[in-house]
């Protein structure tokens, strides 16, 4: 009689075990990235008895506590930072401590000092790129608010346009003093002109002005024109060179004479001089020879411009960041440039369900849960990882209310029970009586 009442009070201590372990499941309904935790129960037989094994059951043993890593619901965050796992891997964090950790929990920020931490100031980790963007291979904290985007010095210019075919030669030369006064800041003597902004090694910009002049039939001369970086100096602009231009009958482009590059000064704080190579498109007479229609045509119709790039551009500033399900972190730059920054690494185990939880959403690596693989999205089983979104818990409250309510019930019963053994041991002790 005895025994039993002990079994009973076994069954109230595991049930009610088990209905704190659906409250606290119950509680984390909408923590991002919780895995739920579930039970398992184990009967305690008694010891051998007469020189046998006795059948007699000596009541219930909580025998594990165990996480849940079934997938969560994704729920759509306007933070690029915010990012989910669809797959089995888990996310990589670190106190500066350098202890390890691992979670689900996607809720990522940048601090002060460029690093991606999650909301306990943990840092993410994952593989920094150099200079270039290739990634590396060391695991360590994912750094991006300080990077920049340094200056390209322009180097290769390309320009398309159409000179008017009917356009009549200026009487006069070219000049950049049109009103005769001595100081070059009237330019004059000229058909058409456009400009085009160039980069110096420092990522100044500089206004060079293109003054196309017809020369004579199916021939132009292009005259190079920028201000002048001397304050002191009384010519306002200074021409850097010329460039001359030949079509043929059918106004397609002859040569362009690009193989020689014009020469710039843009003071004595950058590189000077520096060369820029302005390419008018693919004459028929060059090596190897082009259509000549494919750039700078000759056309009788009004000048226009077709098209106007260059290769440099100022310094820039991280500006956003965009994460693809490889987990490679590429940086836009104000610039308008961009680069590879890193790339998320992400951690699986074996036996997941050995992992020790930590509070705040984290694991820790145990015995039981073997050492983590550790690898790039999309690799070895590691899932893909989905930028502005997290993974809400896999918290099941229908099946919860339904664990609740047989706990609640063995709970009932074993409470029962210890009743029962109490109203027999007492008509047991009144038959004494």
């Amino acid at each position: 009689m005895i025994t039993s009442l002990y079994s009973a009070v076994s069954g109230i201590s595991a049930n009610g075990t088990a209905l704190t372990v659906i409250g606290d499941n119950i509680a984390n309904l909408n923590t991002i990235g919780f895995k739920s935790s579930r039970v398992s129960f184990g009967d305690i037989l008694s010891q051998s008895l007469a020189g046998g094994l006795s059948q007699i059951g000596r009541g219930v043993i909580l025998s594990d506590v165990s996480p849940l890593f079934s997938q969560g619901s994704f729920q759509t965050s306007p933070n690029v930072l915010d990012m989910a796992i669809d797959g089995e891997g888990l996310f990589i964090v670190k106190e500066a401590s350098g202890a390890r950790y691992y979670t689900r929990a996607g809720q990522f920020s940048l601090n002060k000092e460029g690093y991606i931490i999650n909301p306990e100031g943990l840092y993410l980790q994952g593989y920094l790129a150099d200079a270039t963007g290739k990634i590396l291979g060391a695991l360590s904290d994912l750094q991006l608010g300080t990077t920049q985007s340094p200056p390209n010095m322009t180097v290769n210019a390309n320009i398309a346009v159409n000179l008017d075919a009917k356009a009549v030669p200026p009487a006069d030369p070219f000049t950049l003093d049109g009103n005769g006064d001595g100081v070059d800041d009237d330019p004059a003597n000229f058909n058409s002109s456009t400009t085009i902004t160039v980069y110096d090694s420092q990522g100044g910009a500089h206004t060079v002005t293109l003054y196309f002049v017809k020369t004579g039939d199916n021939a132009w001369t292009v005259n190079y024109v920028h201000r002048n970086p001397d304050p002191t100096d009384p010519n306002i602009y200074i021409e850097a060179g010329t460039q001359n231009l030949t079509f043929d009958a059918n106004g397609a482009l002859i040569n362009d004479n690009s193989g020689t590059a014009i020469d710039f000064d843009f003071g004595a704080s950058v590189i000077t001089p520096q060369s820029i190579t302005f390419d008018f498109g693919r004459g028929t007479g060059e090596t190897p020879p082009g259509t000549g229609l494919d750039g700078t045509t000759q056309f009788a119709s009004p000048f226009s411009v077709l098209t106007i790039n260059q290769d440099g551009y100022p310094a820039g500033h991280l500006k956003t960041v965009s994460i693809s399900e490889d987990g490679v972190i590429t940086g836009i730059f104000t610039n308008g440039q961009t680069r590879i920054l890193g790339q998320i690494a992400l951690a699986r185990f074996v036996a997941p369900t050995g992992l020790l939880k930590m509070g705040k959403n984290l694991f820790a690596e145990t015995y039981e849960s073997g050492q983590p693989i550790i690898g790039s999205p999309n690799t070895s089983g590691l899932g893909r990882v989905l930028t502005n979104s997290l993974e809400l818990s896999n918290v099941d409250l229908a099946e919860e209310f339904i664990k609740m309510i047989s706990m609640q019930r063995g709970f009932q019963a074993n409470s029962r029970m210890v009743s029962t053994v109490d109203d027999l041991m007492a008509e047991l002790v009144n038959m004494k009586r």
